[in-house]
């Protein structure tokens, strides 16, 4: 099939590469002419792995096409899908002015009928508008071009993100023709060889099944971040009780760690959008709404421990962080824990050095100016301890599971490890160091 993809950004990108390693000629589209520019040269905005590779080699294929001519992709293609930002605005809910904005492009050059695809997260009704709106500026055009709309949610997890698109768990249809189900499973019928893995539903359901999915998530680990805090203040460790709870296959280990909290692109603004959308419709989310207090709180755990052996003020000290990505595998800060434990450090005196193998650039741009005056950036992670009073963990990437524990003794002015993923035992108490974990 002949696809065309609008939006290059995390969600459009990899949906867009993938598509094209099973054979699909793709056009990826996008009005920023320098990212566009870079993606033809094998320069990518985001980091994932092992999606250079694919994009690069799908380009040489002729798979694949990066352009900013949405005419000529829409020209060659049969089913077009949106995969642009939803940003959350001011009031909690998701703004949808990239979408509106990819609908009018997709009407204003659209010349054969179509199907059109929302793979964006969208709050529910979002389809029905974005067709109407379509076909309002058809009508206007005096256009005879007949579109059809479906929804598509996406569930990939940055960091494999690749393996999710190529071997989903589900593929998730929202359509109201039979016609529409049909050419979506075609579509994605190579992706799924070994299991019928669609779930088939109306577009409304469709739509609000990627944010309950989110939300869901975000809640256990919400949960399991009070959870760890009650243990803590109970003298109970919260470590075991996830090994207790976890056992039991109603419940299962994931999302049950306890953590520093959540960030990313997705939970924190779907759980927003998700409240946003029962409050406008007369209903009060009470668990979404804690879910987000908790999670917010949680940032501010380690500063707090760190706070409690230090104390207010930090002026004079030195603070070693490692890992400023909100999550493994990726590049992404947004909402990351990182910049909330880095400003209050520097707002109480402290000053930081930091390390990251793949989210420094990003943290840069997010963390502001002020803050930027007080961090001193590392290209490995041991030359962020030399001379710091304490080390805290953020972010829990393979390559600080097991350091060189002699080699922390000697550069760390004190032996304190702030561990804010659980990832660390107990036993290294026993090397002389001071270990400050989440809820034991």
């Amino acid at each position: 099939m002949n696809l065309t993809v609008i939006g290059t950004g995390y969600v459009g990108l990899v949906t867009g590469a993938c598509f094209s390693k099973m054979g699909n000629k793709v056009y990826c589209v996008d009005i920023d002419e320098n990212k566009i520019d870079g993606l033809k040269k094998g320069i990518l905005p985001i980091f994932e792995p092992h999606l250079g590779t694919m994009v690069i080699n799908g380009q040489e294929r002729g798979d694949l096409v990066f352009t900013t001519d949405i005419k000529e992709a829409l020209d060659d293609s049969n089913i077009v899908f949106i995969a642009v930002g939803t940003p959350m605005a001011e009031d909690g809910s998701a703004n949808l002015d990239y979408i509106f904005s990819a609908a009018s492009d997709i009407a204003n050059n659209i010349t054969k009928d179509s199907l059109v695809v929302i793979k964006s997260t969208v709050p529910i009704g979002t389809c029905f508008k974005v067709k109407e709106h379509i076909e309002k500026i058809l009508e206007e055009n005096n256009s005879d071009v007949k579109i059809e709309i479906a929804s598509n949610p996406e569930f990939l997890k940055e960091g494999r993100a690749i393996d999710d698109c190529m071997s989903p768990d589900r593929v998730v249809i929202g359509a109201e023709k039979e016609e529409v189900f049909l050419k979506l499973r075609e579509l994605y019928s190579p992706f799924v060889l070994n299991h019928d893995r669609f779930v088939l539903m109306d577009v409304k359901s469709s739509e609000m099944t990627k944010y309950v999915a989110n939300a869901m998530l975000a809640t256990k680990i919400s949960f399991m971040n009070e959870i760890a805090n009650i243990c803590e203040v109970t003298g109970a460790d919260v470590q075991k009780v996830r090994l207790g709870i976890g056992s039991d296959k109603r419940i299962g280990y994931h999302f049950i760690y306890a953590g520093c909290g959540y960030g990313g692109s997705c939970f924190p603004k779907d759980v927003q959008a998700l409240i946003n959308t029962a409050q406008s419709n007369g209903y009060e989310p009470e668990i979404l709404s804690h879910v987000e207090i908790v999670n917010q709180r949680q940032k501010l755990v380690l500063v707090n421990k760190i706070t409690e052996r230090f104390g207010e003020d930090l002026n004079g000290l030195t603070f070693a962080i490692w890992g400023l990505a909100f999550k493994p595998g990726t590049d992404d800060v947004r909402e990351a824990t990182s910049l909330v434990v880095a400003s209050e450090l520097i707002k109480r005196g402290a000053k930081i050095k930091a390390y990251d193998s793949q989210a420094v650039e990003e943290f840069k741009k997010a963390i502001g100016d002020k803050c930027l005056e007080s961090i001193a950036f590392t290209d490995n992670r041991y030359e962020t301890v030399e001379n710091a009073d304490a080390l805290i963990l953020i972010t829990e990437w393979k390559e600080f599971r097991t350091p060189d524990w002699e080699y922390l003794k000697e550069k760390l002015n004190h032996n304190v490890i702030f561990d804010g993923r659980n990832i660390y035992d107990k036993k290294i108490r026993d090397l002389g160091f001071e270990l400050y974990q989440i809820g034991c």
